[in-house]
């Protein structure tokens, strides 16, 4: 199953979610960040966390969606927004017919190292929530309202 994170600049939330699904889903899933106006590079405090939780952070990097668009691109099966700006953006037609959700995470603020801790615990546990099922075989239905579910979580 390939998943799709997505926020505005990718540079912290779905460059954190990416990373820790990659760790924990042990294969069952591939995640995949990008962002509508990316920044070209990741927060120092998200490598920091990732790196302080024994995550690989070595392929991580900041993209625009539009990689995800073309015709050569990996087929998503998910598409998860983090930030309202992205969630409420005209996105790119994806290949496949992925389902799409979104989960609401505050943005962090650079040299907040309380923001980021919360944003990655507030991660963590929605990853570990949705790995707890057997996503990679649920119809759309049963993975959007599983999805839903978890985005209620705090």
């Amino acid at each position: 199953m390939n998943i799709l994170v997505l926020c505005t600049g990718n540079s912290a939330r779905s460059i954190l979610l990416e990373a820790i699904l990659n760790d924990r889903a042990a294969g069952r899933v591939t995640a995949y960040s990008a962002g509508s106006d990316p920044t070209g590079a990741i927060e120092p405090q998200a490598l920091a966390l990732l790196a302080e939780n024994d995550i690989d952070t070595r392929d991580l990097r900041s993209k625009s969606w539009e990689e995800f668009a073309d015709d050569d691109a990996p087929e998503m099966d998910l598409v998860l927004t983090l930030c309202s700006d992205a969630a409420a953006q005209t996105c790119p037609v994806w290949p496949g017919a992925p389902v799409r959700a979104h989960w609401a995470i505050p943005d962090p603020t650079p040299g907040d190292d309380a923001a980021f801790a919360a944003a990655y615990a507030t991660l963590d546990r929605r990853a570990s929530a949705l790995l707890k099922h057997g996503i990679e075989i649920m119809d759309a239905g049963e993975l959007k309202a599983t999805l839903n579910r978890i985005a209620k979580q705090p």
